[in-house]
């Protein structure tokens, strides 16, 4: 039993909810650091596997895709490289780096010790360069954060799905930070599906957490039942065109559900004009989003932006 004269107690109770809520938020973000860390130790940096489709290059002008395989170009994004004659013909080349696994200042590390290159050569051997853009299909654990927090509902009760989870980084989000009570994954990789699995197990969150090895077009009753839709960057790079459009379509047949949210990346218009698709009157309205939160030097004002929400109607 404690005195009247000890402090340890009061110390304690002394403890506002705002610290309280400090204290969790600084806990989630160990753990979910903690996960990237193991994932980081089993991808290459591009996290890239080679039972993965191959990631292409995309470049959409005047509704003409130019697609260069990544496997194809003589880039070696491990030494940096400079990019050849292949993929001079883009007018902006694109390297895939994954947000949960490398955060800004990682990036910025690689690229001070040769790693990574934040440009390219516009002629081999000449000092003109431009910028690479780099793309991420994860959100990095501040958009996590903002997505939960900021961007969606109190989830109690409800179904989340992501579609394409890939390294699971919004079903680890989405367990810490939310109260969903199921959180379900779809990938195609049977690699990533064993990946997302074991660090489910090993952070002990198979609870509420649940992957599927599977395509989005087979699991109509999931998403006729699911409340939240996940997608970020699911689609673009690693379907055809054409499949593009068989999924949309699947899923503009089965997610109708009135008062459900989508999440989208980018935005919706985006993905469906580059597919000439038109977005069926009366399916969905977009919700506005405040990006106007501060969540420390880690958060990207501009890809807390890119995120947008709707609701079937």
């Amino acid at each position: 039993m404690f005195s009247e004269t000890q402090e340890g107690p009061p110390a304690v109770s002394r403890l506002s909810s705002d610290d309280l809520d400090h204290l969790l938020d600084d806990n989630n973000k160990v753990i979910l650091q903690n996960i990237a860390d193991d994932l980081r130790a089993q991808l290459p940096l591009d996290a890239m596997l080679p039972s993965e489709t191959t990631a292409h290059l995309k470049v959409w002008s005047n509704q003409i895709t130019t697609v260069l395989e990544f496997k194809d170009l003589e880039l070696s994004i491990s030494d940096g490289q400079c990019l050849t004659s292949q993929m001079q013909q883009c007018a902006r080349p694109t390297v895939h780096v994954d947000s949960f696994l490398y955060s800004d200042e990682q990036v910025d590390s690689l690229c001070e010790e040769g790693a990574m290159s934040r440009t390219y050569c516009l002629r081999c051997g000449s000092t003109q360069t431009a910028p690479l853009d780099f793309i991420s299909h994860s959100f990095s654990a501040a958009e996590l954060q903002f997505l939960f927090q900021n961007v969606l509902p109190d989830l109690s009760g409800r179904t989340l799905v992501d579609v394409g989870s890939r390294l699971g980084a919004v079903l680890y989000g989405g367990y810490v930070y939310s109260s969903a009570s199921k959180l379900v994954g779809l990938e195609l990789s049977g690699d990533f599906v064993q990946m997302q699995n074991d660090m489910l197990q090993k952070y002990q969150m198979t609870d509420r957490v649940q992957v599927l090895h599977a395509d989005v077009c087979t699991q109509d009753v999931l998403l006729q039942n699911a409340d939240v839709l996940i997608m970020n960057n699911v689609f673009e790079f690693f379907m055809e065109p054409s499949e593009q459009v068989r999924a949309w379509t699947f899923i503009m047949q089965n997610f109708r559900r009135a008062g459900c949210l989508l999440v989208t990346v980018p935005s919706l218009q985006e993905s469906l004009n580059h597919l000439q698709i038109q977005l069926q009157p009366g399916w969905l309205e977009e919700l506005p989003v405040d990006h106007n939160v501060y969540l420390g030097k880690d958060a990207d004002p501009e890809s807390l932006a890119l995120i947008h929400l709707y609701r079937v109607m």
